[in-house]
């Protein structure tokens, strides 16, 4: 009587659970990985409120985790993504860093992001963090009774931009006396609306 093939990896072995994607730990996993860019927001959001800084021991780390766990999840096609939406973020903003009109700190925290969300969810991120810093900015704006002095600064910097020229440093972060938004807490908060949409099935 011929003995049954012996099988070196069950389908149903912790060794091969790891690789199968519609496995339940698998899954477990994946939703971890969604929780960790909102965490990294969270912490970049609140050390941007408090000292108006993003330290890199908080961005470079975030960077190399996001790139990690997208490779560990979906192997070399999550790699990929994580490396462009890495290099999408920190390619967009750099123009602003390099005018002195965005912090290092900020940059490398969207490249971060980028790193964990890839370039289509960032993207879409971006572009709810530009709405929730508007929003922040006018409300700060009103505060403080300077509706005047940003419109002029505004139409300087589209001067600036039409004339192909740098703006003033008036108009840089170097001025003590312009109205600053933390662009990390409003990038943090459309992190965490992100996720929390994605996590909770919200269309």
């Amino acid at each position: 009587m011929a003995e049954p093939p012996i099988q070196t990896f069950d389908a149903y072995s912790s060794a091969a659970a790891p690789a199968d994607p519609g496995h339940p730990r698998m899954a477990i996993a994946k939703e971890g990985a969604q929780i960790l860019p909102a965490l990294l927001a969270i912490a970049a959001g609140w050390t941007d409120y408090r000292s108006r800084r993003i330290p890199n021991w908080l961005t470079v780390p975030g960077l190399l985790l996001g790139i990690a766990a997208n490779s560990w999840l979906r192997g070399w096609p999550g790699a990929k993504d994580s490396l462009l939406g890495a290099g999408l973020g920190l390619a967009l903003l750099l123009p602003f860093v390099l005018i002195r009109s965005l912090g290092a700190g900020d940059w490398k925290f969207v490249g971060a992001l980028g790193a964990f969300l890839g370039p289509q969810n960032l993207l879409t991120v971006l572009l709810l963090g530009i709405l929730v810093n508007g929003l922040m900015a006018a409300i700060m704006i009103v505060r403080k009774k300077r509706v005047r002095e940003t419109a002029r600064n505004l139409g300087r910097m589209l001067a600036a931009f039409l004339t192909m020229h740098l703006p003033g440093p008036e108009l840089t972060l170097d001025n003590p006396d312009l109205v600053k938004v933390p662009f990390g807490v409003a990038v943090a908060i459309a992190v965490i609306l992100y996720t929390s949409r994605q996590a909770w099935g919200i269309a």
